[in-house]
């Protein structure tokens, strides 16, 4: 009797193994895609090139995006884990299953919606023009003919490229801060990024600035598998009650100065 409770006892902490470890699974089909893992893995696809809404602090990821994440695992009783991967491969790995969300400072467009869905918007932002102190590019009318270095893939990358039409050269470089190094060193003229981060590059290289006439104003969403209705409104319910609490508005303004 006692070797068959003790079987029993065995069988049944193996089972519980076997459960725990299948909850640390990272694809959206066995956490939050059908929003029903409770205790699950809740995988964000991001670029950490993108400060203050995501970066490297040392050997962690944080900013912005990173802490409206971890908000909303929590309210949907999940673990965050991140994904630090090219800006231009997180709506394939969103489209794959193998990240449920998408947060890297990602306006919503057309062209976007066409793979992914998103969800409500969380914040607004706004495209800008860096040039050098003594550039004599004073807006975007100036950008014409010019060569313009973006974030491949980013909105700047879309809104860049109309340029293109006019005769500009559109710079491709991986990462925002090596748009600007290129053309701090001459080799453009100008870089289009979004506001924020565009504001720390000015603020840690000298002679460079911020055009004040923006290129675009935008809104920034949580990107999720299209057709995977059920995350997206339970994505919705808690952006809300974030917003309504006022945590949303904390953690943006833990980043960002009021001006």
């Amino acid at each position: 009797m006692k070797k068959q409770v003790i079987a029993l006892t065995m069988a049944a902490i193996m089972m519980g193994s076997l459960t725990a470890c299948g909850g640390s699974g990272k694809t959206a089909e066995t956490t939050a895609a059908a929003g029903e893992a409770a205790g699950g893995v809740l995988t964000m696809a991001t670029n950490a090139e993108f400060p203050p809404y995501e970066y490297h602090d040392n050997n962690e990821i944080v900013g912005i995006d990173v802490e409206i994440a971890n908000a909303l695992a929590e309210k949907l009783g999940m673990t965050l884990e991140i994904e630090d991967i090219a800006f231009d491969s997180i709506i394939p790995e969103i489209d794959s299953g193998k990240a449920d969300i998408g947060l890297a400072g990602m306006t919503v467009n057309e062209d976007r919606l066409k793979n992914v869905d998103f969800s409500d918007p969380y914040t607004t932002a706004s495209q800008v023009i860096i040039v050098k102190d003594d550039s004599d590019i004073a807006g975007p009318d100036d950008l014409e003919g010019k060569s313009i270095g973006v974030q491949l893939g980013t909105t700047g990358d879309i809104y860049a490229s109309d340029y293109e039409e006019t005769g500009s050269t559109i710079e491709r470089y991986s990462k925002g801060f090596e748009a600007v190094q290129a053309m701090m060193q001459g080799k453009i003229d100008a870089v289009v990024i979004d506001l924020e981060p565009a504001k720390v590059f000015v603020e840690e290289n000298e002679g460079i600035k911020i055009l004040d006439e923006a290129l675009t104003v935008e809104e920034y969403a949580i990107a999720v598998k299209k057709g995977n209705t059920e995350l997206l409104e339970k994505i919705n319910t808690a952006l809300a009650e974030l917003k309504e609490s006022g945590e949303l508005q904390k953690i943006i303004d833990k980043y960002i100065s009021a001006e």
